[in-house]
């Protein structure tokens, strides 16, 4: 059997167009997801002050409505948690100074786009691929 690029990864997916959102889930579980957690809101995802996640790997839009996810995303960093941004606010030159390393997928994209970039940051990533 193929193992699919995801294969029982919990998913966060913090996106406040709810289509879109949507669109990243369907992707996220054909490609073998085994959870995918919609946040609309960063007070959706909870807090996160004890440094543990429910969640392997995140797709983060950087702006939600108004508010920006910079925070989280810095805390996700520092806490070693493979994630990716999935926006359309995306200044290249800002996101490569405070997150070297994370992959940017610029909006409009499709659901598998942000699979493959999932994929290619859960293969730098390999302390957090053993789930055997």
């Amino acid at each position: 059997m193929t193992k699919l690029p995801l294969d029982g990864l919990r998913v966060l997916v913090l996106e406040d167009e709810f289509l879109i959102a949507m669109e990243v889930e369907q992707a996220c579980r054909d490609s073998g997801a085994a959870d995918v957690r919609i946040c609309r809101t960063l007070e959706e995802v909870g807090s996160t002050a004890s440094g543990t996640f429910d969640f392997d790997v995140a797709v983060i839009d950087l702006k939600l409505g108004l508010i920006s996810s910079l925070d989280f995303a810095r805390g996700l960093h520092e806490a070693g948690v493979p994630f990716i941004f999935a926006t359309g606010y995306a200044d290249s030159q800002e996101m490569s100074e405070n997150f070297p390393g994370v992959r940017v997928v610029t909006k409009p994209y499709l659901g598998n786009e942000v699979v493959d970039a999932l994929a290619d940051t859960l293969h730098r990533v390999p302390q957090r691929l053993d789930f055997d």
